[in-house]
């Protein structure tokens, strides 16, 4: 057995000191954040998907600005600071700020209390949350001397969470009022630093702040957030041999496996970098067990609010293309079903030719996550309804058992074509078509449809891991079951 009781994985530990001091495994980014700290540019922005370590990185930049030393030791970044400046550091962490105009005020005026009083800011009773910012950001650099570190963590959570409600004009009201402030006192600011996952442009981050710099693309920032294949064999060999141990695979088949559930994500065109998603894979390692860890965390809730009709769509967007403008410029409001789902970590970039991104999805994790969210939708019955069907479907595949697979299947189609309205326009043979890849796809398996071969097309071929099962669909008055039987 491989021992590694004596590593400590930072499972859901977000803390970058917490993480030093107790002596968890840490992944070394420090010197790509010790370039982007000190980059010529004052105001940055990243966009990653949720649970991709942007908190992390905001932690540990503000370590970093606060002259921490002690807590870099060891680390690349030793090699490259040397004066180790203790700044003042503001940071928001808007993903505390809810998605209601009082819940945001209430976030800011208790963050803006709490330095105003650390840098002695008096306060004029009718002051606006933009004067009492500003004020803020001139005492801090009045006081210590030094230019001041700005660092707002997921400043796009009360807008995403807002967004189609009657709060969102009044929360983006807020937005433009306190953070035009940026701006106007750039002398005062030595580092500004945002991070989000969707972008909304229309608030003053992005159209007052037309410096604002996103990093989101750029080659050098393409493995700031997540691991790397080549990290994660360098930090993580005992617990993938404990993996492989208890799988009874080799260290070369759980790399694989864990590649194919995990890995895939791509961020910048010119560093096609594979980056695994950094909280499924830790969460994995630790329980040595893969499974959808990235989409129990609630990763999926925003699907409804930003793309319509997703369980007619789904199968469009594994290939899909988009333009270079619309996926790095454009706001998440407008910019299409593939904007939101590649800005929240649905689709990854595949490709790049002549000015448009080729999209897919990035691993089995991501794609059966999406599967299994639209199903009830699509069967129109509840999850829970469907969920022990599923399983006994995926069961019976496993084990050859078709009698038992075929009961199964028919459970889950029954009725679905004929009291699914949105399915009405489609040709019957795609209707089925489309409701059995989604289930395949929703069970865990390899799914194919209209595999194209040398003597022909195939409708659909569904791969467990013992079997490869080929599947023909034909409508009774189009030949049946003995035309299927044929052409097979």
């Amino acid at each position: 057995m491989v021992e590694t009781n004596d590593r400590k994985l930072p499972v859901g530990i977000q803390s970058f000191e917490k993480i030093r001091k107790g002596g968890y495994l840490y992944v070394d980014k420090t010197d790509i954040i010790w370039q982007l700290a000190n980059r010529n540019k004052t105001y940055n922005y990243l966009s990653r998907p949720r649970r991709f370590g942007k908190s992390v990185l905001v932690d540990t930049l503000e370590a970093y600005f606060l002259g921490k030393k002690e807590l870099f030791e060891g680390l690349k970044i030793m090699q490259l600071e040397t004066e180790w400046v203790k700044r003042p550091v503001i940071r928001l962490d808007m993903s505390q700020a809810g998605a209601e105009p009082e819940s945001v005020r209430s976030y800011l005026d208790d963050a803006f209390h709490t330095l105003e009083t650390e840098y002695e800011v008096v306060v004029r009773q009718d002051s606006s949350f933009a004067v009492r910012f500003k004020n803020i950001i001139e005492a801090a650099y009045n006081k210590t001397g030094l230019q001041v570190a700005i660092l707002i963590d997921e400043y796009d959570s009360p807008l995403q969470h807002s967004w189609k409600t009657p709060h969102h004009e009044a929360c983006t009201s807020i937005y433009r009022e306190v953070f035009a402030v940026l701006k106007s006192q750039d002398k005062y600011e030595k580092f500004v630093f945002i991070t989000g996952i969707t972008k909304f442009t229309q608030i003053s981050l992005f159209s007052v702040l037309n410096n604002l710099s996103n990093i989101s693309f750029e080659p050098e920032y393409a493995a700031i957030c997540g691991i790397t294949k080549e990290e994660v064999l360098r930090d993580f060999k005992p617990e993938i041999n404990r993996l492989a141990e208890y799988e009874g695979w080799t260290f070369d088949e759980a790399v694989a496996q864990l590649t194919a559930y995990y890995d895939g994500y791509h961020f910048s065109r010119r560093n096609m970098v594979d980056v695994f998603n950094p909280f499924s894979l830790i969460n994995a390692l630790a329980d040595s067990d893969l499974k959808n860890y990235w989409a129990s965390s609630g990763a999926t809730s925003m699907l409804p609010k930003f793309v319509d009709d997703m369980e007619l769509k789904l199968g469009n967007f594994d290939p899909c293309t988009i333009l270079r403008q619309t996926i790095e410029t454009s706001d998440v409001t407008g910019g299409g079903a593939e904007l939101f789902l590649y800005q929240s970590g649905y689709l990854t970039i595949k490709g790049y030719q002549m000015g448009v991104y080729i999209l897919g999805f990035p691993n089995n994790e991501v794609k059966q996550a999406l599967y299994e969210t639209v199903l009830p939708a699509l069967t129109l019955r509840s999850n829970g309804d469907i969920q022990s069907t599923q399983s006994s479907l995926f069961l019976s595949l496993q084990l050859g058992n078709l009698p038992e697979a075929m009961k199964c299947l028919k459970a889950l189609i029954a009725d679905v074509p004929y009291s699914n309205k949105k399915l009405a326009s489609m040709d019957m043979e795609e209707r089925y078509r489309l409701i059995m890849s989604t289930i395949f796809n929703a069970i865990g398996c390899r799914v194919e449809v209209e595999k194209m071969i040398a003597t022909g097309r195939i409708d659909m071929v569904v791969e467990t891991t013992n079997f490869v099962y080929v599947l023909e669909l034909k409508l009774s008055n189009n030949g049946g079951i003995d035309a299927a039987t044929e052409q097979m």
